[in-house]
């Protein structure tokens, strides 16, 4: 499937968190220990909003593989946010095409998923007849993560994120099912409106693609007092990972099963996730 990371937190360049851990994303799209291929080679993309006041958030991505992308390896080095988002492919059966590519865009959203929609070909159909008219003709690609995307954004992503996820994986089960099949949906998605970031973890058969978040930085200078990195930022900032980025103890917590959290400003939060019926 696909490896995905989120950070919010202070100002950094896009070379500090895409490169330079040791499991960084981009030894991942060669080596994934988590993942189910050890390789995602079937495009990646990046996205983060500028620390100008911009609407819409930037992205950059390629139908390549982000290993040996010298572009990405040119706009790391150069690019500096307070978040980002990055996303290395591995297809489910869908076609390798840039349109395919995550994070996937929406004014001033972005979304990424790792995991399928089963039998998409059966449900696909009905699923994109359930997407706002409005929004239907922005989808660009041909992946049910952008369908689901769409679905969310019908759903009320915009007033209500994790009850409009919530929605868009009980659509999304209630019509597998109507097809006869057993265990619709398998995710983890990261979704962000710039100011916070949502990250899900679910799926239909309750056994879930990993998913962790880092422990607070607070915390890990007193853990890891000769951490260099730890000084330079602040005590919120945060990272989302399908898989840990290095093995330094302590820094890694799993997400729990059918749960999803909240990075905002003050405390994170995390939540049950149960699905909404539609």
């Amino acid at each position: 499937m696909c490896r995905w990371l989120a950070y919010s937190g202070t100002p950094l360049l896009l070379d500090t968190i895409l490169y330079k851990p040791a499991h960084s994303l981009i030894d991942q799209s060669l080596h994934s220990r988590l993942g189910v291929e050890t390789t995602n080679g079937d495009g990646f993309g990046v996205g983060w909003y500028p620390q100008e006041s911009i609407d819409t958030p930037a992205l950059f991505t390629d139908v390549g593989p982000a290993w040996n992308n010298r572009n990405l390896r040119e706009l790391a080095d150069h690019v500096r946010s307070p978040l980002f988002f990055a996303h290395i492919r591995a297809t489910t059966g869908t076609a390798v095409q840039q349109t395919n590519c995550h994070p996937f865009r929406h004014g001033r959203w972005m979304w990424m998923h790792n995991g399928a929609i089963a039998e998409f070909h059966l449900v696909r159909r009905d699923l994109t007849l359930l997407v706002d008219p409005e929004l239907y003709a922005d989808i660009e690609g041909t992946t049910d993560s952008e369908v689901m995307f769409y679905l969310a954004l019908t759903f009320g992503l915009d007033q209500n994120p994790p009850e409009a996820v919530a929605r868009m994986v009980g659509v999304v089960e209630r019509v597998g099912h109507e097809h006869g099949v057993e265990f619709p949906l398998q995710m983890t998605i990261g979704v962000t409106d710039g100011e916070r970031v949502w990250a899900f973890r679910y799926s239909s058969q309750r056994a879930s693609r990993s998913l962790f978040y880092s422990t607070r930085v607070d915390t890990l200078r007193t853990l890891h007092p000769d951490a260099a990195f730890l000084r330079e930022v602040s005590d919120d900032s945060r990272l989302v990972v399908s898989e840990p980025l290095g093995d330094l103890p302590g820094v890694w917590n799993e997400v729990p099963e059918s749960t999803y959290g909240v990075i905002q400003d003050g405390a994170d939060e995390l939540y049950p996730f149960v699905p909404e019926p539609v």
